[in-house]
């Protein structure tokens, strides 16, 4: 009677517990053709990928197997013809959960993923999605149909950006997969320059390697501001760049102009507002999330405004790191907010 009593109540708890699939439908074909193979690695801890409220009921968010087997066979399906190369997705994080607020919720998703390309002399990091989504039940109350969605729309972007990607020179071996951020972090030549070259670097693998555009030389205005790289007869803006380095000093451009780069024991970064960092008009185009190189020293960054007098406004901001992965700036939990 027992027994009985038992399994009915646990038959009332899975009824009570409602199921959304997350939908690898979504196109992810590779028009050029790159990709022969797909290995997923499923490094997670828990293969859990959370839950979340739909008024009374509980919504688990689940992969329709797993998912190592699900990825691989959404590859499969939109890629029956085939090129010669062998990438390997590693999947380090993937996890969906609830702030509940008194009148509302907010659904989290938190999702880092990797890619690389497998040959002879190992594994080469192709590209990352490390990110965090957000949903206010004020928004939508489907939390978790939103999160699931939001969860292949990444992974979709992953696999398109992968395909065009170029691989990086360094490579590192199957038994360091699991912990390839901390061995390629060592290979990167900026992180132990004691002097920096002077030019200009036109994307944060660049910077990180160390490899300014050859033939670029820096222009600056007769208030020593720097406006242009040239080379020959070719004048090419400074916003345009991801950074430069003028007289051994390395600067990342961002919205309101450019600002000092420095680096500690933890890594690159900056020190920027808010404001400064994602302003609500800006009179440039620079596109806001993209990383940069380092310089030992210093405390305050030169912040230049180039939309307007062309001065310098030494200002004070925390700390923010950039991932020499994806280029994307790593904010602090309380940016932006008042102390």
């Amino acid at each position: 009677m027992k027994k009985t009593l038992f399994f009915l109540l646990f038959s009332i708890v899975l009824f009570g517990q409602k199921i959304e699939t997350i939908d690898l439908s979504k196109s992810i074909k590779d028009n050029k053709n790159f990709v022969k193979s797909l290995m997923v690695i499923d490094q997670r801890a828990s293969q859990e990928v959370g839950t979340v409220m739909y008024h009374k009921d509980e919504v688990k968010v689940v992969f329709e197997n797993n998912a190592a087997k699900d990825i691989e066979d959404w590859f499969y399906k939109y890629n029956p013809v085939r090129g010669s190369n062998d990438m390997v997705l590693l999947l380090e994080r993937l996890n969906i959960s609830e702030d509940k607020k008194e009148k509302y919720s907010i659904g989290k998703l938190e999702l880092r993923a990797s890619t690389f390309l497998k040959k002879e002399d190992g594994y080469h990091f192709i590209d990352r999605k490390d990110t965090v989504a957000i949903v206010s039940s004020r928004t939508t109350p489907y939390l978790a149909q939103s999160l699931a969605r939001k969860t292949t729309l990444i992974l979709t972007d992953l696999f398109k950006e992968s395909y065009k990607g170029e691989p990086w020179e360094f490579s590192i071996s199957e038994n360091d997969l699991p912990n390839y951020a901390s061995v390629l972090k060592e290979k990167l030549n900026i992180l132990k320059a004691n002097e920096l070259k002077d030019g200009v670097y036109k994307d944060y693998y660049s910077f990180f390697t160390h490899n300014p555009e050859p033939g670029f030389a820096l222009q600056a205005n007769d208030k020593g501001v720097v406006t242009k790289a040239v080379k020959g007869d070719e004048k090419t803006g400074i916003r345009h760049f991801y950074a430069f380095v003028h007289k051994g000093i390395a600067y990342k451009n961002i919205p309101v102009g450019y600002t000092e780069i420095f680096k500690d024991e933890n890594g690159i970064f900056i020190e920027v507002t808010k404001a400064e960092l994602f302003p609500e008009t800006t009179a440039s185009s620079v596109t806001i999330g993209v990383a940069a190189g380092g310089l030992v020293g210093g405390v305050i960054g030169a912040v230049i405004d180039i939309s307007g007098s062309n001065k310098k406004k030494n200002t004070l901001g925390p700390k923010v790191y950039l991932d020499p992965f994806t280029g994307n700036y790593l904010l602090p939990d309380d940016f932006g907010k008042a102390k």
